[in-house]
């Protein structure tokens, strides 16, 4: 199935691992993964309802949503900077049009210099395709990846200051094949990070297709983790949907929290490469993997 599709990557794959020294490099623009959280969108009526749930399932608080406008261009949201033990969320729930590219970034990556930052992305081979604008409290771009990845790097006027986190959440990007070691190579270029595991056989139950094999990519920078899921796109739902991964000490118990907070079991946990993992919905739609370690 999908890893048929890699076998003829595996040169390729150790190009990215040498591009990466397999060390994380303080240099690097990233401050920390407690400052990059991805980026929620709701409907108004349910920006309420999603951040009770998921603070019920995560612990944690958030700001009191503020309407404000977080684009280069004339717009209007309520947003909400939620903080939990597992990562952070941008929660938007826009009373106008959302103005393009918005809405499709999965991230935000907070930078220790906008500028600096946005020419290591060109460097690397990045596409800047919102150049970096002023927001209320600091400035903003958003730069994308090969497959259409997009993130957005954020600054901060004021230096904020926030504890690390419980655990590290996963950013999960889904690429074929043919794009994954491109994607690597890029990314790790910028980020100054390191590949942990390449796996060309990783169990294809983590991807809605037991029995089969695919491959499957994490790495480690100071944004945080990073898992790409190099697929042939033949996913069943809610597989490729979900943005994050989080990690929790017993994912029973916190299944059980979501469900009474009003979320929605869409994939019942599952064992594999040392996990217990689950597919969760929230109010609103934001989908999630959870997952709790089950052997190291």
């Amino acid at each position: 199935m999908v890893a048929t599709l890699g076998l003829t990557l595996q040169a390729h794959a150790a190009q990215a691992l040498a591009a990466s020294d397999n060390s994380i490099d303080s240099a690097g623009p990233g401050v920390g993964a407690q400052y990059d959280g991805t980026h929620v969108y709701v409907a108004p009526a349910d920006m309420a309802p999603f951040i009770a749930s998921f603070i019920a399932t995560f612990g944690g608080q958030s700001s009191k949503p503020a309407t404000t406008t977080v684009t280069p261009t004339p717009s209007s949201a309520s947003f909400a900077a939620v903080q939990t033990p597992v990562g952070p969320l941008s929660v938007f729930a826009f009373t106008t049009p959302i103005p393009y590219p918005f809405g499709a970034e999965r991230t935000g990556y907070l930078v220790k210099d906008m500028d600096a930052a946005v020419d290591a992305a060109r460097e690397a081979g990045a596409d800047v395709i919102v150049a970096p604008f002023p927001d209320p409290i600091g400035r903003d771009a958003v730069i994308q990846w090969p497959g259409g990845i997009n993130m957005q790097l954020y600054w901060h006027t004021a230096k904020p200051s926030s504890a690390p986190l419980a655990t590290i959440p996963e950013n999960r990007v889904y690429l074929s094949p043919m794009r994954t070691n491109v994607f690597m190579v890029e990314f790790l270029r910028f980020s100054k990070g390191r590949v942990v595991l390449d796996d060309d056989h990783a169990p294809g139950v983590e991807v809605g297709r037991p029995g089969e094999t695919y491959r499957r990519v994490r790495i480690d920078s100071a944004f945080g983790k990073l898992t790409l899921l190099a697929t042939d796109g033949h996913l069943p739902f809610p597989y490729g949907r979900e943005l994050t991964g989080y990690e929790v000490a017993d994912l029973t118990a916190t299944l059980d929290k979501a469900m009474a907070a009003g979320a929605t079991v869409l994939v019942q946990p599952f064992r594999a490469d040392g996990r217990d993992a689950a597919m969760v919905q929230f109010p609103g739609g934001y989908i999630a993997e959870i997952h709790s370690v089950s052997q190291r």
